[in-house]
C-alpha cells in the first residue's frame, strides 16, 4: 500500500513537531512531502513553500496537517478540501462555529477525511471514564464539576508570538487555546449541554485583552447540571473532574479514576483505577488519520466533533458578553457580530 503523502501548513511549535515525526518515519505509511516556510532548519529533501496557497498547489500531496493560528484554519482547510486533499486540523477547528460548519460541509461535499487533533481522546484514562459514564451501569448523569486550573501560562508565553491573546489574531484566550481539549472531553463523555451561563474574566492574571479565567454553569437535556472553572493564572493549579451519576461518583485526577458507588455507602469503599498511559497520543492520532484515509476506518475525532466544542466555547463567550444564560448552540450570526465588536477594539502586541 502506497504511503500517504503529507504536507504541513504552519511550522510553529506543533507543526514542527508533526513534521519531525513524519520526517523520522515515526508514522509508518505516511511521508512528509512539503512544508510551509520555517524559522529553523527545514527538513532535508522536502520542498519548502512560502505560503499555504503555494503548498496547496503542489501535486505531490494526499493530505495536509494544518497547524496555523486559529482564524486561518477555515480558509486553508476548505482550500485543501477543494483540491481533494484530506485534512487533519489542529484544535480548535476555528474561532466561531460558522467556520467549523462550513469546513464540515465542504468535507462532506468533497468526500474527504477531515479530522481534529483532539489527542486527549487517545488517552485510556478518558476512554475508560467515557465507558463508565455511558455504560448505564451507574445510571444517568446528575452533575459534572471540572476544576481546570492546570493550564498555567506566564506573561512571556503570551508575548512569544504577536498573534497570541488578542481578539483580532487569536480570537480568544483559555477557552479557545488551552481548554478546547477539555470542552471536547466534556461533551464526549457527558454529552452536550443545552444551556450555559458563563463569566469570562479578561486579563485578570495577565496583560492580555482576552479571557484568562472562566467560570461557567451548564445545564444538560436530562436536567443534570455542571460547573467548569478554567484558568491560566494559577500555579501549580489542579485538574480535577468529578462526575456524579445516579448510583456512583467518579473522580478523575492525577491520572487515576476513583469510583464510589451507592452500594459502598456503608463500607465507604472507593475503587481506584489506573488505566495505562498513552505515551504517544499524537502518533496515535496520525496513525488513525492514515488508517481513515487508506482503509476507511473511523476517526478518533472527526471534523464534526470540532464543531461541538466550538459551540460550547461560543456559548460561554456569548453568555459572558450578554451577561445572561443562553441556549446551546447560540445563533451563529449573532455571535459573529459580537465578536466583530471585540475585534474592532483589539490591539496587537
Amino acid at each position: 500500500m502506497e504511503n500517504v503523502r503529507v504536507g504541513v501548513i504552519g511550522m510553529g511549535n506543533m507543526g514542527s513537531q508533526y513534521a519531525g515525526m513524519l520526517e523520522k518515519g515515526e508514522i509508518p505509511g505516511m511521508e512528509l512531502t512539503a512544508v510551509t516556510r520555517v524559522k529553523r532548519e527545514p527538513p532535508k529533501g522536502v520542498p519548502v513553500f512560502h505560503t499555504a496557497e503555494e503548498l496547496l498547489e503542489y501535486d505531490n500531496l494526499d493530505a495536509v496537517i494544518i497547524a496555523t493560528p486559529h482564524y486561518l484554519h477555515e480558509e486553508q482547510a476548505i482550500r485543501a478540501m477543494k483540491r481533494g486533499l484530506h485534512v487533519m486540523c489542529e484544535k480548535p477547528a476555528g474561532v466561531y462555529a460558522l467556520q467549523a460548519e462550513r469546513m464540515n460541509a465542504e468535507a462532506e461535499k468533497q468526500g474527504i477525511v477531515f479530522g481534529i487533533m483532539f489527542q486527549f481522546r487517545a488517552n485510556p484514562l478518558y476512554q475508560k471514564l467515557r465507558e463508565l459514564v455511558n455504560s448505564g451501569t451507574y445510571g444517568p448523569l446528575r452533575r459534572v464539576n471540572w476544576i481546570l486550573t492546570s493550564w498555567y501560562r506566564t506573561e512571556d508565553y503570551y508575548r512569544s508570538a504577536p498573534w497570541r491573546a488578542t481578539w483580532k489574531t487569536e480570537g480568544g484566550g483559555v477557552l479557545l487555546n488551552q481548554a478546547p481539549h477539555n470542552l471536547d472531553l466534556l461533551q464526549w463523555i457527558c454529552g452536550m449541554p443545552c444551556r450555559i451561563q458563563a463569566h469570562c474574566q479578561e486579563g485578570r492574571w495577565h496583560h492580555i485583552e482576552v479571557e484568562d479565567e472562566v467560570t461557567a454553569y451548564m445545564e444538560f437535556p436530562n436536567g443534570a447540571t455542571g460547573v467548569l472553572v478554567a484558568s491560566t493564572g494559577d500555579y501549580p493549579g489542579v485538574d480535577r473532574l468529578q462526575i456524579d451519576l445516579e448510583k456512583a461518583q467518579i473522580i478523575c485526577e492525577d491520572g487515576k479514576l476513583y469510583i464510589r458507588s451507592s452500594e459502598d455507602k456503608k463500607t465507604k469503599q472507593t475503587m481506584e483505577l489506573c488505566p495505562e498511559k498513552c505515551e504517544k497520543p499524537y502518533h496515535r492520532m496520525l496513525e488513525n488519520f492514515r488508517d481513515a484515509i487508506r482503509e476507511g476506518k473511523p476517526l478518533i475525532a472527526e471534523g464534526t466533533e470540532g464543531l461541538k466544542s466550538l459551540r460550547i466555547s461560543n456559548a460561554m463567550y456569548f453568555s459572558s458578553w450578554k451577561n445572561q444564560m443562553v441556549d446551546v448552540p447560540v445563533d451563529g450570526e449573532a455571535f459573529w457580530r459580537e465578536l466583530q465588536g471585540k475585534i474592532s477594539q483589539s490591539q496587537e502586541h
